[in-house]
C-alpha cells in the first residue's frame, strides 16, 4: 500500500463528494442545452460499444447482432456505425466470423472472471489471453474490488499489470465498478491505479450492480485522466457503462467529458458508451421517429 500512497500523493485526491456534485450540476446547467443536438447524438452513436452480456446469449443471437452491425451502413447511409460490439469470451469466435472487418467496428469482450473478478489471477490471465487469441480487439476487466477495499492496492495494481501483458496488442479497458466505491476519493485512487497499471480506458461499471454509471463518477474519472495526461502525455479513454440508455443521459455524459477533457477526447478512440438500449434511443432521436433496429 505504501507504494500506491506515493503514487496517489502525486495527484489531487483531496476531493469532497458534495463539491463533485455541485461541479456536475454547474457543467450541466452551462453546457447541456447547447450539446443537446443531432450532431452530438451522432457522435454518441459512433461511440457505443453495442453490448450483450446475458447468460442466455447464444451464438445465433450474437451472430444476428453482428449482421445488423454489418448491414447498418446500408440501412442508415448518412449515419456513423457503432464503435464496437461487446460480448462474453465464448462468443468472440462467432462475432469474429460474422462481423465484417472492413467496417472498422471493434470486437470487445469482458474477461478476467467478469463481473466479480473473484478468482485466481492465473485464471484471469488465462481467460484474458484466450479471449485475445479468439479474436478480441479489446478486453474489459474489473478490478479486484474486494482487495481494493482491503487496502491491498499494490496487489490490485500487480494483477492489472499481468492482465495488460496478457492482452498483448489488444486494448485493456479497466472497470472500476464506481457505484460500489464509497467516495470520490476512492474513485480517484482506483482511476490512478488502473492508468498506472496500463489501462487504455477506464470504465465506470459492469452494469451488473446498482448504482451503475453516475455523472459524479464521470467527473472524477475524467479529472483523473486529465491529470494523468498532464503528467505523462498519455491519453487514456473514458467509458461510462451501466444504465446509460436514454439520449438525455448520453448527452449529459458527453457534456462532462467535453467540459473536462475537451474536444480531442470526443471520438471513439477515447470515448465510449457501454450500452444495449442506447443505440436505438439515439437513432430514434436522430430520425425523429421510433427506431428499433438493434
Amino acid at each position: 500500500m505504501e507504494k500506491m500512497k506515493e503514487l496517489y500523493a502525486q495527484y489531487n485526491c483531496n476531493l469532497k463528494d458534495a463539491d463533485v456534485k455541485t461541479a456536475v450540476e454547474e457543467i450541466l446547467a452551462k453546457d447541456f442545452a447547447k450539446n443537446n443536438t443531432k450532431e452530438v447524438y451522432k457522435k454518441c452513436l459512433n461511440s457505443i460499444d453495442l453490448t450483450s452480456l446475458n447468460g442466455t446469449d447464444t451464438e445465433e443471437k450474437i451472430g444476428t447482432m453482428m449482421q445488423k452491425v454489418n448491414d447498418f451502413p446500408a440501412k442508415f447511409p448518412e449515419l456513423p456505425n457503432v464503435a464496437a460490439v461487446c460480448v462474453y469470451p465464448a462468443l468472440v469466435p462467432v462475432s469474429r466470423a460474422v462481423l465484417n472487418k472492413a467496417n472498422g467496428v471493434q470486437i470487445a469482450a469482458v474477461a478476467a472472471c467478469f463481473p466479480a473478478s473473484q478468482s485466481f489471477i492465473e485464471v484471469k490471465v488465462a481467460e484474458t489471453a484466450l479471449t485475445v487469441q479468439a479474436g478480441a480487439d479489446e478486453i474489459d476487466v474489473v478490478i479486484s474490488i474486494g482487495k481494493f477495499f482491503s487496502e491491498k492496492h499494490t496487489e490490485v495494481y500487480d494483477e492489472l499489470c499481468e492482465l495488460k501483458a496478457a492482452c498483448r496488442n489488444a486494448h485493456l479497458k479497466v472497470i472500476l465498478e464506481s457505484g460500489a466505491m464509497h467516495s470520490a476519493v476512492e474513485i480517484k485512487q482506483a482511476s490512478i491505479l488502473a492508468m498506472a497499471a496500463g489501462a487504455d480506458f477506464i470504465k465506470t461499471s459492469t452494469g451488473k450492480t446498482e448504482p451503475a454509471a453516475t455523472l459524479e463518477a464521470a467527473y472524477v474519472m475524467c479529472g483523473a485522466i486529465k491529470e494523468y495526461y498532464e503528467k505523462t502525455g498519455i491519453k487514456i479513454g473514458f467509458k461510462p457503462a451501466g444504465g446509460v440508455s436514454t439520449t438525455e443521459e448520453a448527452v449529459k455524459f458527453y457534456s462532462i467529458v467535453k467540459a473536462i477533457l475537451g474536444e480531442e477526447w470526443l471520438n471513439n478512440k477515447l470515448f465510449r458508451f457501454g450500452a444495449s438500449r442506447l443505440a436505438n434511443n439515439l437513432l430514434t432521436s436522430i430520425e425523429g421517429k421510433e427506431v428499433k433496429y438493434f
